[in-house]
């Protein structure tokens, strides 16, 4: 079974808002969290910025925002780059993917959802209802 990202219930609510704004289709479309969205908007305005720096910026726990990049990293909307410390170590720094490719990326992500969806309704026969 293919794992779509869109979830239903967000996908009904999103179609029932006459004009949906862009953070509540990205939250759609990829199935994201409030907090991630914002995450996704700041780096948007701060790109390269640390955990620490988004952290302060989003003021919430570090740890919350690193689970936040994490899942924006995993759906294909944040980069990590790591940087090395002149006096030595290293830092990770965190962009989000630019807004054309963004965008691109909702596409894609919505037609292999709407392709599955298609394809379950074909699977359905006189059995199933």
């Amino acid at each position: 079974m293919v794992e779509a990202d869109p979830s239903p219930q967000r996908f009904r609510e999103l179609m029932l808002d006459e004009e949906p704004g862009f953070e509540d289709v990205l939250a759609c479309v990829f199935n994201v969290q409030e907090h991630e969205v914002r995450t996704f908007l700041t780096l948007q305005d701060h790109p390269g910025s640390t955990v620490a720096e988004l952290a302060d910026q989003l003021q919430r726990d570090r740890s919350n925002v690193n689970r936040s990049l994490s899942t924006l990293r995993e759906k294909g909307l944040a980069e990590r780059e790591r940087r090395l410390l002149d006096g030595g170590g290293h830092v990770y720094q965190y962009s989000a993917t630019p807004l054309p490719e963004a965008r691109e990326l909702m596409h894609e992500t919505l037609d292999e959802w709407t392709a599955y969806v298609h394809d379950r309704i074909d699977e359905f026969g006189d059995e199933d209802i």
